[in-house]
């Protein structure tokens, strides 16, 4: 392959010299369209993130030539399509840091990840399973299914005023009752870094298991799995620029050894027989049925894109626009940030003084610029802030400063309209 030729198949921002957003956007279909009659600004990227072309070829070029079952025939479209499927679970383990990719499971993504764990742990009414008042419904809602089921109690951790998690208060929480603390590595509301490492520790030192939510971590930070420690960490492929409805739960060998399967099916199995059944060892006693191969194709295509990007000089450039952001939001009258942590990602959650947050991401998206608006699928932490919905701004590294200037421009309009 000639120079000329391997240089573009690198990201765009490989062949500049310094972070140039100009450059990476060139790589993302979806950014070069107008909405509103205005250029997209696309600033909801802790909700879904764009689709380099890499990513979407990679799942077109999957259903042009490789298109059949995994491990199933002896045919060559089958033996290409598993060796790309099981790659794929190979690059997820190298990005992670996992010890091996017998750690890796595939499934749909976070919220099917933390309700395998969930199911399968078992709960007895007299053991608990501590949160933390951050949590995203996903790591609410499967928790308080099984307390319902079980009679099993779900302890609270509390947070600050500033969105920290108050980790002081862990040791009292927990006892030898405890089965397990669960726990975003980052707020998908707030932005805040939890100290991940900090809390499994004072756990582990209980012999209690940690569950960490990262769907919103491993966009913005690079994940060592090692080092955390924790027993199971789960992600969403489509916050990692990569397809929806894959996603991937790690567990430590020995954790995922103990759980039972999570669904009934084929491909999980050793033997069938009408006297029972033998399951198959992790990770694919929890893959239950056909896998979505495209969609581990496309997500091992997108870690591919993200190792060649630099993922710090990425990182950099979100913080940048993390401090310009905040920077340009004072000058709003009326404006209040959520969450101020000093450790946090490009996200940014706000309220304004007499308008609702629904009705600024109308005025906003009028002038072309993609914002969330609601509660975020975090109602108990809106109740902790006294507020109905933010708006949230979450940025990537395709994101530039002009499109922050554009969101501060939207939202002077709409106080002026509304407040």
């Amino acid at each position: 392959m000639g120079l000329d030729r391997a240089a573009q198949c690198l990201p765009a921002a490989t062949r500049t010299s310094r972070w140039d957003p100009g450059a990476v956007r060139r790589d993302f279909p979806a950014l070069q369209q107008e909405v509103r009659d205005a250029p997209l600004a696309y600033l909801d990227n802790a909700a879904t993130t764009q689709k380099p072309q890499a990513v979407i070829e990679s799942i077109a070029r999957y259903y042009r030539k490789d298109n059949a079952n995994v491990h199933r025939a002896v045919h060559l479209l089958s033996a290409r399509a598993t060796a790309a499927y099981e790659g794929a679970r190979a690059k997820v383990a190298q990005f992670l840091n996992a010890r091996s990719a017998a750690e890796i499971v595939f499934l749909r993504g976070t919220t099917e990840a933390i309700n395998l764990v969930a199911n399968g742990l078992g709960l007895q009414a007299e053991e608990e399973v501590v949160l933390t008042h951050m949590e995203h419904h996903a790591n609410i809602v499967p928790w308080q299914l099984q307390q319902a089921r079980s009679g099993a109690t779900l302890r609270v951790l509390p947070i600050s005023p500033r969105g920290e998690l108050e980790l002081e208060a862990l040791q009292g929480l927990l006892n030898a009752r405890t089965r397990l603390v669960t726990v975003s590595h980052v707020s998908n509301v707030l932005g805040t870094v939890n100290p991940i490492r900090a809390l499994v520790n004072i756990a582990h030192e209980r012999g209690i298991p940690v569950l960490v939510d990262g769907a919103q971590a491993v966009p913005h930070l690079e994940v060592d799995l090692q080092a955390l420690d924790c027993d199971f960490y789960c992600l969403s492929g489509h916050k990692l620029f990569g397809p929806t409805g894959i996603g991937v739960l790690y567990g430590k060998a020995e954790r995922l050894g103990v759980l039972p399967p999570y669904q009934g099916g084929g491909e999980m199995i050793r033997r069938v027989s009408f006297e029972g059944t033998k399951f198959a060892d992790p990770p694919q006693r929890f893959e239950a049925g056909t896998p979505h191969i495209a969609g581990a194709v496309g997500l091992g295509a997108a870690i591919d894109y993200l190792q060649g990007l630099g993922r710090a000089a990425a990182a950099e450039h979100e913080q940048d626009l993390l401090r310009y952001a905040a920077e340009r939001l004072r000058e709003v009258p009326g404006l209040r940030v959520i969450g101020e942590s000093p450790d946090k990602v490009a996200v940014v959650s706000f309220v304004m003084e007499g308008v609702h947050a629904h009705d600024i991401g109308t005025v906003l998206d009028h002038k072309g610029v993609a914002v969330r608006a609601g509660h975020h699928c975090a109602m108990p932490l809106m109740d902790f802030y006294g507020v109905p919905a933010t708006v949230r701004a979450s940025f990537a590294f395709y994101n530039t400063r002009e499109e922050v200037d554009r969101l501060v421009e939207g939202l002077h309009l709409a106080r002026e309209m509304l407040a």
